[in-house]
């Protein structure tokens, strides 16, 4: 599985829409879909630091690691 995304989680937890963090960090409302819907192949480490700026968050909290080789 890999990097998982759980932008939309910690935005449930901030009572945040996508559309007005969209607003907030700069990022057009598409760009942050597809980070939102895990199909983004890369994010830049401003990027990733303003989202957390805005949802007062730290990077592990939107992004994780799984690792699905173990199960079986």
């Amino acid at each position: 599985m890999g990097i998982v995304v759980n932008l939309d989680v910690m935005l449930a937890r901030r009572k945040m829409r996508l559309n007005e963090l969209s607003e907030r960090v700069g990022i057009s409302l598409p760009n942050l879909s597809i980070l939102k819907t895990g199909k983004a192949r890369a994010i830049r480490f401003s990027t990733l630091e303003a989202i957390c700026r805005e949802l007062d968050c730290q990077p592990g909290d939107i992004l994780e690691f799984v690792d699905d080789h173990g199960a079986g």
